[in-house]
């Protein structure tokens, strides 16, 4: 019995630290979504922009002139870049949450064969009486 006990306390760990993880996941995937919408919204204002028009960027508390071809690739690149982590983080998502289903049925296998273990041991009991 003690044994099935150490096995549930481990497989419950374990369940915990995915859950952390996929928690993890989820929070690292909402940032990135915040950040892309941020930069999807400053293409939306580039495209506003007419010709000629002049782009600053903000480096410290300086507002630095900035090439239009150079801040239009710059947020392209970043939009790129958030879009296939979003995807990567998306997969790490998906395979946690079927190693926490994983984990979930073998705890139910482990509990329900320890409940079937002191279910026969008094009934194996009055068998003898």
């Amino acid at each position: 019995m003690a044994d099935i006990q150490r096995r549930l306390q481990a497989l419950s760990e374990d369940y915990a630290k995915l859950q952390k993880d996929l928690q993890d996941t989820v929070t690292s995937r909402q940032k990135l979504e915040a950040q892309m919408q941020e930069n999807f919204g400053v293409k939306q204002e580039f495209e506003k922009l007419k010709d000629g028009e002049t782009i600053y960027k903000l480096i410290g508390p300086v507002l630095l002139k900035q090439d239009r071809t150079d801040a239009e690739s710059t947020v392209k690149g970043r939009l790129e870049f958030i879009e296939k982590e979003i995807t990567r983080l998306e997969g790490h998502i998906k395979e946690t949450q079927a190693k926490m289903e994983k984990k979930k049925t073998e705890i139910i296998q482990v509990q329900t064969s320890a409940q079937a273990a002191v279910g026969a041991g008094p009934q194996a009991v009055k068998g003898r009486a």
